[in-house]
């Protein structure tokens, strides 16, 4: 079946789908940044540079399914929160207007929890009538999953709304299978001992890097990050791998962070030169990223942006073959039904 993908970032939910059998003949991404990284690893998709309000519809090809993850910053409870009112949450709109022309058999669009808080309670409820409603309309799922519970070593919890055509006759249902947790000791333990740091203001290594990205930013702490524990164990997951790099979990050879008074912490004296920030590499192995997609950025503030950014692989994957499974299900439900139907007629 063949797919676009709008705000693919770095491609990690197109990355999903491909290696679910779907194939992403047309994919879209706005940000300068992200551009190379795409392209050189997804050679075989059609890239469209504009931004997705710049977009006739009848410039996007024909497709069974549509799929993104409208930028999430506007809905983000650590964040403004500002949703709807924000420009970026606006393009949400923008989505729905390019889905209601081309009338795909499905839709899947990704988002942050925080849609889900009470100030977007009305936004939110907009979105999913303006989903339903598109052209002919979609029967529409929405469900907020956990990362952590389909093979991706990280808590992540995010929302995601799997809309399929009237038509088809059938609602996509959530699987309710999930699979043990894996750990960062199974993620990056390999890795271990073989990070660097980047260069001078944070600038890469690029090729001098003894595994490809597998450096890390360096520079100080903010009070913020300084104000909880940002240490996982090695036989634990990860906590959620954001967008900044500052804000990067911490490596688990180091020690949890003591905690000196509420809402501050410091690093255990006399073990300081463990803390070091997850690499680059290593937040692209917590979201599921393969070894051989390559991040392409000359800063590497960039490189962690679009691994915090994607929908991890594993998990993109995961709802692909369920949508695929679903689909292919109902079709041959169908098919049975007619041959029944003729050879009562017969």
């Amino acid at each position: 079946m063949n797919i676009v993908s709008f705000f693919a970032g770095a491609g990690g939910l197109d990355l999903g789908f491909e290696q679910a059998g779907f194939n992403v003949i047309w994919a879209n991404e706005y940000d300068k940044d992200i551009w190379e990284t795409y392209e050189k690893n997804h050679p075989n998709t059609t890239f469209d540079k504009r931004s997705i309000v710049d977009i006739p519809a009848d410039e996007v090809p024909d497709c069974d399914g549509i799929i993104g993850g409208p930028p999430c910053q506007s809905w983000s409870a650590a964040g403004a929160a500002r949703g709807i009112q924000d420009k970026r949450g606006q393009l949400f709109y923008d989505f729905i207007r390019i889905l209601e022309a081309k009338q795909p058999k499905f839709f899947l669009a990704e988002n942050v929890s925080g849609m889900l808080i009470g100030k977007h309670s009305t936004a939110l409820d907009g979105i999913k009538k303006l989903l339903k409603n598109a052209g002919a309309g979609y029967d529409l799922s929405f469900q907020m999953l956990n990362a952590a519970d389909y093979n991706v070593p990280q808590d992540r919890k995010r929302v995601f709304f799997i809309g399929i055509r009237k038509d088809l006759n059938f609602k996509y249902e959530f699987p309710t299978e999930t699979f043990p947790k894996i750990t960062l000791e199974s993620a990056i333990g390999d890795l271990d001992k073989k990070a660097i740091p980047a260069l001078e203001f944070n600038n890469t290594n690029g090729k001098r890097c003894p595994v490809p990205n597998h450096e890390y930013m360096i520079g100080g702490f903010s009070t913020m990050f300084m104000s909880r524990n940002r240490v996982r164990n090695w036989d634990e997951q990860s906590f959620t791998i954001q967008a900044g790099g500052r804000h990067a979990p911490i490596h688990p050879q180091a020690p949890k962070m003591k905690l000196i008074e509420k809402d501050v912490r410091i690093f255990v004296p006399g073990k300081e030169h463990l803390y070091r920030r997850l690499s680059v590499r290593e937040c692209a192995r917590i979201q599921t990223f393969p070894n051989d997609f390559i991040f392409h950025y000359k800063k590497v503030a960039a490189g962690y942006k679009m691994i915090g950014n994607a929908v991890p692989v594993n998990l993109a994957k995961f709802l692909a073959s369920s949508i695929l499974q679903q689909l292919n299900a109902h079709k041959n439900s169908l098919i049975k039904k007619k041959k029944i139907k003729k050879s009562v007629v017969i």
